[in-house]
C-alpha cells in the first residue's frame, strides 16, 4: 500500500467520511420526507440514530483504546458504513426497513468520529500535526457534500441523496487503505490498560464537562433535523439551503484554521461560555427570521456554537492521560452527541409538529445554564482518579 504522512492519512480519511456526513446530516430528513415518512417518524428515525451511536460509543469504541488498533478499526468501519449506505437505497418507503438500516448505519458511524479524533489527538500530542488544521479538512468535505447534494437534489429530485452519500464513503475507504509513514503505537503498558468507563462517569468534573457539551451541542438538534424542511417551507430552494449549510461550515473551517491564534490564552471554560452566548443568539434569531441575508449572518455563528465548543472539548481531552483519550472521546460522542442528541432530536420532531419554528426558542434557552457552570481546564488531575 502507498504510504502517507500522519497529516495526509488523517485529513484524507476525514475528507471521505465528512463528505458522507455532509449529505446525511442536513439532507436525510428531506430524503425521508420524499419517501413519504411523516415528520414525527423522521424525528424518531433520526433520534434512533443518535441513540444507537450512544450505545456504540459506550460498548464498541472503548474496546479500541490501544493506539495501534485505531487505524485498522477505521478501515473496517469505513467498509461497513459504505455497505449500510447502499442498503438504504433499497429500503423504499418501508419504515421497518429504514429502521433496521438506520440502526446498522449508526452502529458503525458512531465509533468513526471518536476514533478518527483519537488518531488526530495521538499524532498532535507527538507534534506530527496540528489538530485544528487537520480537522478543518473534514469540515471542508462537509461543505462539499452538502453543496453537491443540494445542487443535485434541486436539479433532479431528493432520490439522488443516498447515492451522493455512497460516493463519500467510497473515498473514505480508498483513502484508509494507505499506510501512515509513522505508525501509532501505545506509549507504555499503562497506556495499554483499558480505563474504567463507568468509574469515569461518576467523577463530578467529568459529569459537569459532559453536561456542558450536552447543552451546547444538543441545542443543534432542531437545526440538524428540521432546518432544511423549515427553510424550504419558507420558500428557499434545496440548492440555497445547501449553500446555507455550506456557509455555516465555512465559518467552522475558519475557526479551525486559525484556532491556534484565536484561542491562544483562552481557558476551556471561557471557550464554552463563548459558545453558550452564540447558542442563545443564533437560535433566537433562527426562530424569528427566515430572510436570506439574516440566515447567512446566523449561519456564520456556527463557528462559535459548534467549532469553539468542539475545540474546547478537544483541548480538555488532550490534558487527559494517553489511555483515557479514547474513553473521554467515547463518552463525548456517546452521551452529549448520542443519547442527549437522540432525546432532543425526537423531542424536536414532536415539538416542530406542534410549535413550528418556535422550537428554536427551546434550543436558545439551552445556552443559559452553561454561563453559570464552572469547569477545571486540567482534567488529568481529576480524571486520573478513574484510572484502573
Amino acid at each position: 500500500m502507498l504510504r502517507s504522512s500522519p497529516f495526509g492519512w488523517t485529513s484524507q480519511y476525514l475528507i471521505g467520511f465528512f463528505f458522507n456526513y455532509g449529505v446525511y446530516l442536513p439532507f436525510w430528513a428531506l430524503w425521508l420526507a420524499h419517501l413519504g415518512v411523516s415528520a414525527s417518524n423522521i424525528g424518531l428515525l433520526l433520534g434512533l440514530g443518535f441513540a444507537v451511536r450512544c450505545l456504540a460509543n459506550l460498548v464498541i469504541t472503548p474496546r479500541i483504546h490501544r493506539a495501534e488498533h485505531l487505524i485498522p478499526a477505521l478501515r473496517w468501519l469505513a467498509l461497513a458504513t459504505l455497505l449500510s449506505c447502499i442498503a438504504y437505497i433499497y429500503c423504499g418507503g418501508s419504515l421497518w426497513a429504514l429502521t433496521i438500516v438506520t440502526v446498522a448505519y449508526n452502529l458503525v458511524v458512531g465509533p468513526i468520529m471518536p476514533l478518527s479524533d483519537a488518531v488526530a489527538n495521538h499524532y498532535a500530542r507527538e507534534g506530527y500535526l496540528d489538530y485544528g488544521r487537520t480537522r478543518l479538512w473534514g469540515s471542508i468535505a462537509f461543505i462539499a457534500g452538502s453543496t453537491v447534494v443540494g445542487m443535485l437534489a434541486a436539479k433532479y429530485d431528493p432520490s439522488v441523496i443516498p447515492w451522493v452519500a455512497v460516493a463519500g464513503m467510497v473515498a473514505a475507504l480508498l483513502f484508509s487503505l494507505r499506510r501512515p509513514a509513522i505508525p501509532l503505537v501505545s506509549e507504555d503498558e499503562q497506556a495499554q490498560a483499558r480505563p474504567a468507563l463507568m468509574k469515569m462517569m461518576t467523577d463530578r468534573q467529568v459529569v459537569r464537562f459532559l453536561t456542558i457539551i450536552a447543552l451546547l451541542q444538543g441545542s443543534h438538534a432542531a437545526y440538524y433535523s428540521f432546518s432544511t424542511i423549515y427553510w424550504k417551507g419558507a420558500g428557499h430552494s434545496e440548492d440555497v439551503i445547501g449553500y446555507l449549510w455550506s456557509f455555516s461550515v465555512v465559518a467552522e473551517v475558519a475557526i479551525f484554521a486559525f484556532s491556534k491564534y484565536l484561542f491562544a490564552g483562552w481557558s476551556v471554560a471561557a471557550m464554552f461560555r463563548l459558545a453558550a452566548l452564540g447558542v442563545m443568539v443564533r437560535w433566537g434569531i433562527t426562530a424569528t427570521m427566515t430572510e436570506l441575508p439574516v440566515l447567512v449572518a446566523v449561519q456564520a455563528l456556527h463557528g462559535v456554537t459548534f467549532a469553539a465548543c468542539h475545540l474546547a472539548t478537544i483541548r480538555y481531552i488532550q490534558h487527559a492521560r494517553s489511555n483515557q483519550v479514547v474513553a473521554l472521546q467515547a463518552l463525548y460522542n456517546a452521551l452529549p452527541l448520542g443519547a442527549f442528541m437522540a432525546l432532543m432530536t425526537a423531542l424536536s420532531g414532536w415539538l416542530y409538529g406542534l410549535w413550528g419554528a418556535n422550537v428554536f426558542w427551546l434550543m436558545a434557552a439551552m445556552g443559559a445554564p452553561v454561563l453559570l457552570m464552572k469547569i477545571d481546564s486540567q482534567p488529568d488531575r481529576r480524571v486520573a482518579e478513574a484510572h484502573c
